[in-house]
């Protein structure tokens, strides 16, 4: 099964990297810039995995996750959280908005691709 990823991330070269290292793993990849996008994008093929930068323009990550959490067609999304805020406000404000998991950046390629097969693999045992 090809894990079907959504990339919201507005720095261009996290995103290229994002997509090749998810490609590299045989995921299907799409990317918005900004919140309002990812939800557009969310919404016209909903994801396995969404993983979400929380400082985006238009709309940041939390309330994106916000209104995914809302939203009975995308509330079973999972969501990667990816910042460069690792601060503990940040981690708590992304678990109670229900974050499946919290990366900062930098990051591990390695630890990406794990972690996106593994979230798109329990979304798949959930979905159906």
């Amino acid at each position: 099964m090809k894990a079907n990823v959504l990339i919201a991330e507005d720095e261009q070269n996290i995103a290229e990297s994002l997509r090749f290292i998810l490609e590299q793993a045989e995921c299907n990849v799409r990317h918005a810039t900004d919140g309002e996008a990812a939800l557009r994008e969310a919404r016209l093929s909903v994801p396995d995995v969404l993983i979400l930068d929380v400082m985006l323009p238009s709309l940041n990550g939390f309330d994106v996750l916000k209104t995914l959490r809302a939203d009975d067609a995308l509330k079973d999304v999972a969501v990667m959280v990816l910042t460069a805020k690792g601060q503990s406000q940040d981690r708590q404000t992304a678990d109670a908005l229900g974050a499946d998991v919290f990366v900062t950046k930098p990051f591990s390629n390695a630890h990406i691709v794990s972690e996106v097969l593994r979230l798109a693999a329990l979304r798949s045992g959930v979905s159906g």
